[in-house]
């Protein structure tokens, strides 16, 4: 078995912005297709009948079906950094205030089948994303936008309510995506499986009782962006757990598995000797943390969860479940994003029974608190049951909690979180895009991410927009650790870990190391056979 590390910049937000290279109906290697295999779940249902529409889709898997199939305006680079025009010929702000930001669209822009995209088509597309508010959250992204104007078939104005830096990396996310107005209702969302765009492919999608089982993408001949696409066409199969997806690697029923696999699988593919299947490692901006419901009775004093963030011992939970492939993390924001700060570390030091005790005390809580954490059976990997098995034996075993375990699948765990339902649950972040933002107002602005109930009026109306006029974002470094030392003291949510990323893949497969970007993104563009250009 090879091992190879991916070394990318440390840093995010300082890295240099590299220019993707055109592609055009030409490239691709041809041949047969690439097969990828992933434990991620598309499911259609009564909660959530359109996943894959770009106005609902909120979640990494579903992303990356988008990410493929719908072009948006700018597109993050393959190895990092600020955001490049993708559908557009070149965006920026046309204000020194960061408020009015212009894209001119590429000349001859079609959807899939030939019909012409125009600006029009973009304010369309925004335009139904903002006014249909699906309850997933995901149109807070563009929160921002005040109006949009066109000037002509080519350009598109974006007028924003303040000032926002960030807005070139959230014209680079699905909800951003241009869609074709004949096949999207401005007035409600498209369910199923279809998706209409003009990304580097088309979708074909094989379903079996209301789930997604087997996507797969086509070369789109009249894409036109910055793409370069390295193959003819990409089947993505969805596996029930990652031993049925291993053990198809290994047989040659797929040539690479994605996200996620076990940790057990990362540590046997790192060490064995067969040269057959390669393991790429990759940094990742992955992270996991509690949710609370604030308004719940158990968790309503914030003293119950300041006693949580003072007992979790973040390097014990991460060496017992995901060893070397995690890290232990003490804010929302990674310690590689430029911004990040240990807030939670340094108001809580080493995990402390007296402290909490005394934090309890203190707010005249009654002990043992009794709680259950929820977690997702099926969305995050399958070492989650265990890591939440380790949460509850620290907390019981400090004797102020009493803690059960519950977990649920993600097409109910999801919608049970966003009504309410659980007092305190366990959830993963993938980033829309590398910026210490993405880390803090999914989470704590209007509309967030999580319905939360919590909010602060100094990070929602002070310090989230003094972060945002930064350009420069280390110039915007007080603002978002002052927001960090704030979610320290409240704990709305309580940070647990960052994590690695990882690819295995057969050896005849080229372009692995670019098959995952920095937010987790699937690139499947990248991959071909045989030996990469």
């Amino acid at each position: 078995m090879n091992r190879k590390t991916l070394v990318l910049p440390a840093v995010v937000g300082l890295l240099t912005p590299a220019l993707a290279a055109c592609g055009g109906s030409d490239s691709g290697s041809g041949g047969d297709a690439i097969v990828v295999g992933t434990t991620d779940r598309f499911t259609a249902s009564a909660d959530a009948p359109a996943p894959l529409d770009p106005a609902y889709a909120y979640d990494v898997g579903t992303w990356n079906v988008l990410r493929q199939t719908v072009q948006t305006l700018m597109v993050q680079p393959r190895g990092g950094g600020d955001p490049v025009p993708e559908a557009a010929e070149k965006c920026g702000f046309t204000d020194t205030g960061n408020e009015r930001y212009a894209c001119t669209l590429r000349d001859g822009l079609t959807f899939a089948g030939g019909d012409p995209i125009t600006a029009e088509d973009v304010k369309y597309s925004i335009d139904r994303a903002l006014s249909l508010k699906a309850d997933s959250g995901v149109f807070a992204l563009l929160s921002t936008i005040d109006t949009i104007e066109t000037q002509g078939d080519r350009e598109v104005i974006f007028h924003l309510r303040n000032a926002d830096a960030t807005f070139p990396f959230k014209l680079s996310t699905p909800v951003a995506g241009i869609v074709d107005p004949d096949d999207y209702d401005k007035g409600e969302l498209r369910e199923g499986f279809e998706v209409s765009g003009s990304g580097p492919y088309t979708l074909k999608s094989h379903t079996e009782d209301g789930r997604l089982t087997k996507a797969v993408f086509t070369r789109n001949p009249d894409y036109k962006g910055s793409l370069n696409v390295n193959n003819g066409k990409v089947e993505m199969v969805s596996y029930d757990d990652a031993e049925t997806m291993g053990t198809a690697l290994e047989k040659g029923d797929i040539d690479l598995m994605t996200r996620a696999m076990t940790p057990e699988q990362v540590k046997k593919l790192a060490n064995a000797s067969d040269t057959k299947v390669d393991l790429i490692e990759m940094a990742g901006l992955e992270i996991r943390y509690l949710g609370f419901n604030t308004d719940a009775e158990s968790v309503e004093d914030k003293a119950v969860r300041q006693a949580m963030a003072q007992l979790i011992n973040r390097s014990e939970l991460v060496s017992k479940v995901y060893g070397t492939q995690a890290e232990p993390l003490y804010s929302l924001v990674p310690a590689t994003v430029t911004g990040h700060s240990n807030s939670f570390f340094n108001k809580y030091g080493d995990p402390d029974k007296a402290e909490a005790e005394s934090l309890l005390e203190d707010a005249g809580v009654s002990t043992p608190v009794k709680l259950t954490l929820h977690y997702t059976t099926d969305h995050y990997g399958a070492a989650t049951e265990r890591e939440f098995e380790v949460l509850r034996q620290q907390l019981n075993d400090s004797g102020l909690f009493q803690v059960d375990i519950q977990g649920a699948p993600w097409d109910r765990f999801r919608p049970a979180g966003m009504k309410g339902e659980y007092d305190v649950y366990g959830m993963g972040w993938f980033p829309d895009f590398p910026d210490a933002d993405n880390f803090l107002a999914p989470f704590l602005d209007k509309d967030n991410f999580l319905n939360s109930p919590y909010t602060n009026s100094t990070v929602n109306n002070t310090l989230i927009p003094e972060s945002r006029r930064e350009a420069d974002r280390l110039s915007a470094a007080d603002s978002l650790t002052q927001i960090q030392d704030i979610v320290a003291e409240d704990v709305p949510v309580l940070p647990l870990w960052q994590g690695k990323q990882y690819v295995a893949a057969r050896d005849d497969v080229t372009g692995t190391a670019y098959a995952l970007n920095s937010s987790s993104t699937l690139q499947l563009w990248e991959l071909s056979r045989g030996v990469s250009g």
